[in-house]
Protein backbone atom coordinates (compact mmCIF):
# COMPACT_ATOMS: atom_id res chain seq x y z
CA UNK A 1 0.00 0.00 0.00
CA UNK A 2 1.40 3.41 -0.93
CA UNK A 3 1.90 6.06 1.74
CA UNK A 4 -0.67 8.33 0.08
CA UNK A 5 -3.28 5.54 0.02
CA UNK A 6 -2.58 4.74 3.66
CA UNK A 7 -3.00 8.43 4.55
CA UNK A 8 -6.32 8.69 2.71
CA UNK A 9 -7.67 5.55 4.40
CA UNK A 10 -6.50 6.71 7.81
CA UNK A 11 -7.93 10.19 7.11
CA UNK A 12 -11.49 9.03 6.50
CA UNK A 13 -11.42 6.75 9.54
CA UNK A 14 -10.06 9.50 11.78
CA UNK A 15 -12.71 11.93 10.51
CA UNK A 16 -15.44 9.41 11.30
CA UNK A 17 -13.96 8.88 14.76
CA UNK A 18 -13.64 12.64 15.36
CA UNK A 19 -17.25 13.35 14.40
CA UNK A 20 -18.47 10.39 16.44
CA UNK A 21 -16.59 11.45 19.57
CA UNK A 22 -17.56 15.13 19.17
CA UNK A 23 -21.20 14.07 18.99
CA UNK A 24 -20.67 11.66 21.91
CA UNK A 25 -21.97 8.73 19.87
CA UNK A 26 -20.81 5.32 21.07
CA UNK A 27 -19.81 2.54 18.69
CA UNK A 28 -22.72 0.42 19.96
CA UNK A 29 -25.17 2.95 18.56
CA UNK A 30 -23.42 3.13 15.18
CA UNK A 31 -23.33 -0.68 15.04
CA UNK A 32 -27.05 -0.90 15.81
CA UNK A 33 -27.96 1.73 13.22
CA UNK A 34 -25.74 0.37 10.44
CA UNK A 35 -25.67 -3.36 11.13
CA UNK A 36 -21.85 -3.34 11.05
CA UNK A 37 -19.91 -5.04 13.80
CA UNK A 38 -18.05 -2.92 16.34
CA UNK A 39 -14.83 -4.61 15.21
CA UNK A 40 -15.45 -3.53 11.59
CA UNK A 41 -16.20 0.04 12.71
CA UNK A 42 -13.00 0.07 14.77
CA UNK A 43 -11.03 -1.10 11.71
CA UNK A 44 -12.51 1.78 9.70
CA UNK A 45 -11.67 4.33 12.40
CA UNK A 46 -8.14 2.92 12.73
CA UNK A 47 -7.61 3.23 8.98
CA UNK A 48 -7.20 -0.53 8.46
CA UNK A 49 -10.04 -0.72 5.92
CA UNK A 50 -11.71 1.76 3.60
CA UNK A 51 -15.48 1.27 3.58
CA UNK A 52 -17.49 1.01 0.36
CA UNK A 53 -19.80 3.86 -0.69
CA UNK A 54 -22.87 2.21 0.86
CA UNK A 55 -21.11 1.88 4.21
CA UNK A 56 -20.02 5.53 4.14
CA UNK A 57 -23.62 6.56 3.46
CA UNK A 58 -24.87 4.43 6.36
CA UNK A 59 -22.24 5.76 8.76
CA UNK A 60 -23.03 9.34 7.76
CA UNK A 61 -26.73 8.74 8.38
CA UNK A 62 -26.02 7.15 11.78
CA UNK A 63 -23.87 10.17 12.70
CA UNK A 64 -26.62 12.49 11.44
CA UNK A 65 -24.32 14.32 9.05
CA UNK A 66 -24.65 15.18 5.36
CA UNK A 67 -24.34 11.90 3.46
CA UNK A 68 -22.07 13.60 0.94
CA UNK A 69 -19.48 14.68 3.52
CA UNK A 70 -17.06 11.82 2.83
CA UNK A 71 -17.86 11.67 -0.88
CA UNK A 72 -17.23 15.40 -1.33
CA UNK A 73 -13.79 15.05 0.24
CA UNK A 74 -13.02 12.11 -2.00
CA UNK A 75 -14.08 14.10 -5.07
CA UNK A 76 -11.67 16.86 -4.04
CA UNK A 77 -8.89 14.30 -3.60
CA UNK A 78 -9.77 12.90 -7.04
CA UNK A 79 -9.19 16.25 -8.66
CA UNK A 80 -5.77 16.45 -7.00
CA UNK A 81 -4.64 12.83 -7.43
CA UNK A 82 -6.86 10.91 -9.83
CA UNK A 83 -4.60 7.85 -9.92
CA UNK A 84 -4.59 7.49 -6.12
CA UNK A 85 -8.32 8.21 -5.98
CA UNK A 86 -9.09 5.38 -8.37
CA UNK A 87 -7.59 2.91 -5.90
CA UNK A 88 -9.49 4.01 -2.80
CA UNK A 89 -10.62 0.57 -1.73
CA UNK A 90 -8.85 -2.75 -1.82
CA UNK A 91 -10.68 -4.32 -4.76
CA UNK A 92 -12.67 -1.61 -6.46
CA UNK A 93 -12.67 2.09 -7.28
CA UNK A 94 -15.47 4.56 -7.72
CA UNK A 95 -15.92 8.03 -9.11
CA UNK A 96 -18.73 10.29 -7.97
CA UNK A 97 -20.70 11.26 -11.09
CA UNK A 98 -22.99 13.64 -9.20
CA UNK A 99 -20.70 16.10 -7.39
CA UNK A 100 -22.73 18.83 -5.76
CA UNK A 101 -25.63 16.46 -5.09
CA UNK A 102 -24.64 15.81 -1.48
CA UNK A 103 -28.03 16.91 -0.15
CA UNK A 104 -30.02 15.16 -2.86
CA UNK A 105 -31.67 11.77 -2.69
CA UNK A 106 -30.04 10.41 -5.85
CA UNK A 107 -26.31 9.79 -6.28
CA UNK A 108 -24.53 8.17 -9.21
CA UNK A 109 -21.11 6.51 -9.36
CA UNK A 110 -18.91 4.84 -11.92
CA UNK A 111 -17.52 1.73 -10.23
CA UNK A 112 -14.56 -0.30 -11.48
CA UNK A 113 -13.96 -3.77 -10.01
CA UNK A 114 -10.72 -5.65 -10.58
CA UNK A 115 -10.94 -9.11 -12.22
CA UNK A 116 -12.09 -11.96 -9.99
CA UNK A 117 -12.49 -9.64 -6.99
CA UNK A 118 -15.33 -8.83 -4.61
CA UNK A 119 -16.01 -6.37 -1.86
CA UNK A 120 -14.15 -7.92 1.05
CA UNK A 121 -15.38 -7.98 4.60
CA UNK A 122 -18.99 -7.26 5.33
CA UNK A 123 -21.90 -7.25 2.92
CA UNK A 124 -23.57 -3.88 3.11
CA UNK A 125 -27.00 -2.30 2.97
CA UNK A 126 -28.42 1.18 3.11
CA UNK A 127 -31.93 2.53 3.15
CA UNK A 128 -33.37 3.14 -0.29
CA UNK A 129 -32.90 1.64 -3.72
CA UNK A 130 -29.97 0.86 -5.97
CA UNK A 131 -29.63 0.53 -9.73
CA UNK A 132 -26.63 -1.20 -11.32
CA UNK A 133 -25.88 -1.08 -15.06
CA UNK A 134 -22.92 -3.06 -16.42
CA UNK A 135 -20.85 -1.00 -18.86
CA UNK A 136 -18.36 -3.82 -19.40
CA UNK A 137 -17.43 -7.13 -17.85
CA UNK A 138 -19.29 -9.81 -15.90
CA UNK A 139 -20.44 -9.42 -12.31
CA UNK A 140 -22.58 -11.07 -9.70
CA UNK A 141 -24.72 -8.95 -7.43
CA UNK A 142 -25.87 -10.92 -4.41
CA UNK A 143 -29.01 -9.45 -2.83
CA UNK A 144 -29.88 -11.30 0.36
CA UNK A 145 -29.57 -14.95 -0.64
CA UNK A 146 -30.27 -14.40 -4.36
CA UNK A 147 -27.42 -14.20 -6.88
CA UNK A 148 -27.92 -12.07 -10.00
CA UNK A 149 -25.51 -12.68 -12.90
CA UNK A 150 -25.01 -9.62 -15.07
CA UNK A 151 -23.02 -9.03 -18.27
CA UNK A 152 -22.38 -5.96 -20.41
CA UNK A 153 -25.66 -4.14 -21.06
CA UNK A 154 -27.53 -5.87 -18.20
CA UNK A 155 -29.03 -3.97 -15.30
CA UNK A 156 -30.51 -4.63 -11.88
CA UNK A 157 -32.76 -2.54 -9.64
CA UNK A 158 -33.16 -3.67 -6.01
CA UNK A 159 -34.04 -2.68 -2.46
CA UNK A 160 -30.69 -1.58 -1.05
CA UNK A 161 -31.97 -2.10 2.50
CA UNK A 162 -31.27 -5.79 1.93
CA UNK A 163 -27.65 -6.82 2.49
CA UNK A 164 -25.94 -6.96 -0.87
CA UNK A 165 -22.53 -7.67 -2.30
CA UNK A 166 -20.88 -7.33 -5.67
CA UNK A 167 -18.14 -9.38 -7.26
CA UNK A 168 -16.42 -9.41 -10.60
CA UNK A 169 -16.60 -12.98 -11.88
CA UNK A 170 -14.78 -12.24 -15.13
CA UNK A 171 -11.12 -12.21 -16.12
CA UNK A 172 -11.29 -8.53 -17.14
CA UNK A 173 -12.01 -5.32 -15.28
CA UNK A 174 -15.74 -4.70 -14.81
CA UNK A 175 -17.13 -1.17 -15.13
CA UNK A 176 -20.54 -0.29 -13.74
CA UNK A 177 -22.86 2.64 -13.44
CA UNK A 178 -24.36 2.54 -9.94
CA UNK A 179 -27.19 4.86 -8.93
CA UNK A 180 -28.21 5.01 -5.27
CA UNK A 181 -31.48 6.49 -4.05
CA UNK A 182 -31.65 7.28 -0.37
CA UNK A 183 -34.80 8.76 1.17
Amino acid sequence: MTAKKADSILGVGKKIQKIRTEKKVVLDRIANETGFSIDYLKEIEAGKVFPPVGALLQIAKALEIDSGFFLREQESAFKKRSKDYSKRTENYAYTNLTPGAENKHLKAFKVTVEPLQEHKGVGYHHEGEEFVYVLKGKVEVIVGEHTNKLSEGDSLHFNSGIRHMLRNVGKNIAELLVVIYGP
